[in-house]
């Protein structure tokens, strides 16, 4: 079985991201997490910054369609006794009782390290997460990131329209290593 991460709200909610990650999950890379509470978060955000109520409620029980496995539920008692962000407490309690090796997020300092020490737990910034999936699954990243692009036709999109695309959505780094091993 391959390792399980937990995503944070903001990980999820850029689409072309959003894809990506879900690719390579769909590939066996890894075991996607999340929570009821994150996907709230999700097509709330979606909502206010005038996604379509429709299309957000389609995206995201597609989401729990498919990855019927990765909803976390039974975290809620844990919320209180965590000593993260306020905020943020409900993500961290969910990736702990969803037993996460990684919780994936933006706002890592949300995260300080004695908050998450106890849990065996590493929080860690979507663009190193996607740097791990290169190096320790080469091809099979390449490969998702190639075919994902190819299956885009509305609009259609390019390799380096879509690697541009994930630069502006906050994982620079790991687009110059892909772009490195692709061309």
């Amino acid at each position: 079985m391959s390792f399980p991460a937990f995503f944070d709200t903001n990980v999820l909610y850029g689409a072309l991201l959003n894809d990506f990650i879900l690719e390579l999950a769909d590939r066996g890379l890894y075991r996607p997490l999340w929570s009821k509470d994150v996907l709230f978060e999700l097509a709330k955000n979606l909502v206010k910054n005038g996604e379509d109520p429709a299309l957000v409620a389609k995206r995201v029980g597609t989401m729990e369609r498919y990855f019927a496995d990765a909803m976390v539920t039974g975290y809620d008692d844990m919320v209180p006794a965590m000593t993260n962000d306020p905020k943020d407490r409900h993500v961290l309690a969910a990736a702990v009782r969803g037993g996460a090796e990684l919780l994936v997020t933006f706002n890592t300092g949300d995260f300080p390290a004695d908050s998450v020490e106890p849990f065996d737990l590493d929080v860690v910034h979507p663009d190193d997460f996607l740097l791990d999936q290169l190096d320790l699954y080469h091809a099979p990243t390449l490969r998702a990131l190639v075919e994902l692009v190819e299956g885009y036709d509305s609009p259609a999109m390019t390799v380096d329209d879509f690697l541009l695309a994930l630069t502006r959505a906050g994982v620079p780094k790991f687009v110059e290593a892909a772009r490195a091993k692709l061309y």
